[in-house]
């Protein structure tokens, strides 16, 4: 453990991430899971980028912002998931400061804009069913650019607070967090600083950016519900669900996941799947996401039938060819 001296303190320069440490006979078997997903992760959203990019078809509204979901979730699995990688196959588990305040840099940065982006997505669902005659002025192709650079920016801003207030903070004590990446909370437990004041502004912080896309989305799909119940056919009925039905399943797996972990009282049980629940919202997410939206959507299926129809055409040609 490395250290270095500051007036009459000692500072550490380097924290221990625990992880799955307490779990050694299971060590290669979490470090083949963890890999898995994260090929499956990162070769599914960037299958759905390039749907996006390649398709014309796919050039509407819904499909950029669900471009960006899935850029956003290609980021956020590489923040978490090759350091674990790391550790679970070297069993070097250490972190140094700089390196886990960069960390959840880019995790709560991430976090906050897909709060924001499923937001802004289910805004885009409640314009196309409640208000189909506004749609294409409201959601024409400048405003979706606003809607994300916004995104974007105002997620970069909150986490440039937040760290800017851990980087004012000394630690002399303990160095090991008991999880498996460097998040807020077992963070600032290890500082000898006062953190009174920062928890109380990151609070402040943190409602004021997860708390009005979260009372939007839930807003919007109330009037999306509504709505829907009141199309007297049956088809248009299924038209109507079938559209917004996958980011309804998202949704519902990231804040559910997120509200246990960071809203519900500390139990001894709750506190013994943190880590669990964790895994949930930061690794299995951004995992299932290109799944739910592929599975559930018909013309993601469509143009990956085109991909694939394509594909087998030209090896035809090639065979065929001399």
């Amino acid at each position: 453990m490395e250290r270095v001296s500051k007036g009459n303190q000692t500072l550490l320069t380097e924290f221990i991430l625990l992880g799955f440490g307490n779990l050694p006979e299971l060590q290669i078997l979490l470090f083949l899971l963890f890999l898995i997903i994260y090929i499956v992760t990162v070769a599914g959203n960037v299958l759905i980028i390039a749907l996006v990019v390649a398709d014309q078809q796919l050039h509407t509204p819904m499909y950029f912002f669900l471009g960006n979901l899935s850029c956003l979730e290609t980021c956020y699995t590489s923040t978490i998931l090759p350091r674990m990688l790391a550790s679970l196959l070297t069993g070097d588990r250490t972190i140094s400061v700089s390196s886990c305040l960069t960390q959840y840099y880019f995790f709560g940065f991430l976090a906050v804009a897909e709060c924001c982006l499923l937001a802004v997505m289910s805004y885009d669902r409640y314009l196309a069913i409640c208000k189909p005659l506004h749609y294409e002025v409201l959601m024409h192709g400048r405003s979706c650019l606003q809607l994300a650079v916004g995104t974007w920016i105002s997620s970069s801003l909150a986490a440039d607070i937040t760290v800017f207030l851990m980087q004012q903070l000394t630690f002399c004590g303990p160095n090991e967090i008991d999880h498996f990446f460097c998040d807020f909370i077992p963070v600032i437990k290890l500082s000898c600083s006062d953190t009174r004041m920062m928890e109380l502004i990151t609070t402040m912080l943190a409602a004021m950016c997860t708390l009005p896309p979260f009372l939007l989305t839930l807003a919007t799909y109330v009037c999306i519900i509504t709505t829907t119940l009141r199309i007297p056919s049956t088809i248009g009925w299924q038209n109507a669900f079938s559209t917004c039905s996958s980011h309804l399943i998202v949704v519902s797996i990231f804040y559910g996941t997120i509200m246990i972990v960071y809203m519900l009282p500390k139990t001894d049980t709750l506190r013994d799947l943190d880590k669990v629940f964790s895994v949930f919202y930061t690794v299995v997410t951004p995992m299932v996401n290109p799944l739910i939206y592929s599975l559930s959507n018909r013309e993601v299926k469509e143009a990956l039938g085109k991909i694939v129809t394509k594909y087998s055409a030209i090896k035809r040609i090639q065979t065929i060819l001399p």
